[in-house]
């Protein structure tokens, strides 16, 4: 995440995925914030994630 065009980006994907209630991305800590409910998952929020190139860091 590079931009306030990633933030929105990443923002407007994941709030369309079903069972997202919020999202909230952090440009200057490179973090994403996901409430969600089921169908939602965290595989489906990373495969969606990878889809629009924006894959997640895990440490």
């Amino acid at each position: 995440m590079m931009c306030q065009h990633c933030v929105h980006t990443i923002e407007g994907e994941l709030s369309e995925l079903e069972g997202v209630k919020s999202v909230k991305a952090a440009l200057d800590e490179k973090s994403v914030d996901v409430s969600f409910d089921a169908p939602a998952s965290e595989e489906k929020i990373i495969d969606l994630l990878k889809e629009i190139n924006y894959p997640p860091k895990t440490g």
